[in-house]
């Protein structure tokens, strides 16, 4: 679990590249429409437009080096920027070795095998860049501190995991020249069978989508519809300025429905947890799912709101990812198109409706009447009726775990969240290893997750805490974590 909640953080790190992608291609294609069919620019204006377009087409086109980058720094200890090289190197390898012309030149009998070869043209694809991360940061972490003989002295230490991933990717190079056929097959099927589904098959992808998200692995099924993968790549053709008549399905159709539901549902299920929290806990409801209600609208970032009630009520949130389903299927039929770089919120809809692809962007008025409807109603009647433990509505009042933190309040808080609290909530100084984050939340290493004190965290400003493992806990702050991560490290220190 802590494997693959570190993973999900370490993919974020490219993923953040994406929004500056959506400014520079929403921009650039506003300025030059030509552009969308690759037409010449037209004066000064369109110029600037065209070049902006190209700007943003070196993120997209570019994104599996990106994972396997981004990937390779966020999986390596302490972030090791060395790991970076050692992943760039394991990618070089590996995509080199297992490019489609050359494994061609030594399995002649391939030319003859177009499914087979299929796999191989499309090995510059995000999975392999995880997998070029993965190990460098793994041969990073194994052999930064190896020490070899005085006459090798200069290859100790970090230098030597460059030659540790050369060796250790071309190993894989060999390994995946017969198992990556069989797992893009695989990969392959997947995407046919929901892509067949038509608008029922873009449901379930975003069902899946949400459910996975405690686990981290909604990344793995995203990596198949949302970028190049297997021929799908539903984000990258549509900032590349394609329509559905370039592809073989209706594009956008596996991002469209994150819109009303991101934008409406969540302000929607946020105000029906306001309303039916306890009137003394109200204050308290409205602190922690305001804020994260307006971060789903503006930027589609929804885990502050999603992990404040996912494990005290894990049905609610089943049905949760339910809704997302339904308003994805709705969407689908309806027509409405939109594409995000980042998320579904309404920053991404703006700069993605002058696309080619998008479609009927008008429609998120209605649709986002009816996801707030919806969502607000869902929650209430079945937080009422089964008495979920939604945030406000706790068996255990946080008043008493706010006692410690409200006399400390004052230039000790950066953005609403109080440090000392925090560092208090995680066990104190002593029980700290190590602290670091991704977009909305704080990891830290801990020597003892039963030190944890979740309701004080939670009153500190936290909008909610995982412990993952013994030794590990992930308290979720919003926006404002590399804020609150620096001034925890900076108290610590």
């Amino acid at each position: 679990m802590k494997f693959l909640q570190n993973l999900g953080k370490s993919i974020m790190l490219p993923v953040a590249a994406l929004p500056l992608c959506g400014l520079l291609m929403g921009f650039g294609y506003l300025l030059c429409p030509a552009s969308m069919q690759g037409g010449a620019p037209d004066g000064a204006i369109a110029i600037i437009g065209l070049y902006l377009v190209k700007a943003g087409e070196a993120l997209i086109g570019h994104m599996a080096l990106l994972f396997a980058v981004g990937v390779g720094v966020g999986m390596a200890d302490k972030g090791d920027r060395t790991a970076a090289i050692t992943s760039l190197v394991s990618w070089l390898m590996i995509t080199s070795l297992l490019n489609a012309d050359f494994v061609k030149t030594i399995v002649v009998s391939l030319a003859s095998d177009p499914e087979t070869l299929l796999a191989f043209q499309k090995i510059e694809n995000p999975f392999i860049g995880i997998l070029s991360g993965l190990i460098g940061a793994g041969c990073y972490n194994r052999f930064k501190d190896t020490k070899l003989p005085e006459w090798l002295a200069f290859f100790s230490g970090k230098r030597s995991t460059v030659i540790a991933a050369g060796i250790v990717s071309i190993l894989a190079a060999a390994l995946l020249a017969f198992v990556w056929p069989l797992l893009f097959s695989g990969l392959v099927a997947l995407g046919k069978g929901i892509s067949g589904m038509g608008a029922f098959g873009a449901a379930v992808y975003a069902f899946l989508n949400r459910l996975l998200i405690p686990v981290g692995l909604h990344h793995a099924l995203n990596n198949v519809f949302w970028f190049d993968t297997i021929g799908l790549g539903d984000l990258t053709h549509f900032w590349a300025g394609e329509t559905s008549a370039d592809v073989s399905w209706s594009l956008g159709i596996y991002m469209s429905g994150f819109f009303p539901c991101m934008i409406f549902g969540v302000p929607g299920a946020a105000l029906a947890m306001i309303h039916t929290a306890k009137s003394d806990r109200r204050k308290y409801a409205v602190g922690v799912l305001a804020s994260a209600a307006v971060c789903a609208f503006v930027c589609g970032i929804t885990e502050p709101f999603e992990f404040a009630f996912m494990f005290a009520a894990p049905v609610l949130y089943v049905v949760y990812a339910l809704l997302y389903g339904v308003f994805t299927w709705i969407t689908a039929v309806t027509g409405f198109r939109a594409g995000f770089a980042f998320s579904g919120g309404a920053a991404d809809l703006v700069f993605s409706a002058s696309l080619p692809a998008a479609a009927k962007t008008w429609l998120i008025i209605p649709l986002g009447a009816a996801a707030f409807a919806a969502f607000y109603l869902v929650f209430r009647v079945l937080i009422t009726a089964f008495d979920l433990k939604t945030p406000g509505r706790e068996d255990t009042p946080a008043e008493d775990a706010e006692a410690p933190v409200r006399s400390a309040q004052g230039s000790e808080t950066v953005n609403g969240v109080h440090i000392p609290g925090i560092i208090q909530g995680l066990g104190g100084k002593e029980n700290i290893l190590s602290i670091d984050h991704c977009a909305t939340r704080l990891r830290v290493e801990v020597r003892d997750s039963a030190l944890v004190e979740k309701a004080v965290l939670t009153a500190s400003g936290a909008k909610g805490v995982i412990t993952p493992g013994k030794d590990s806990v992930q308290v979720i702050i919003g926006l404002s974590v590399p804020a609150v991560a620096e001034a925890v490290s900076d108290t610590l220190a």
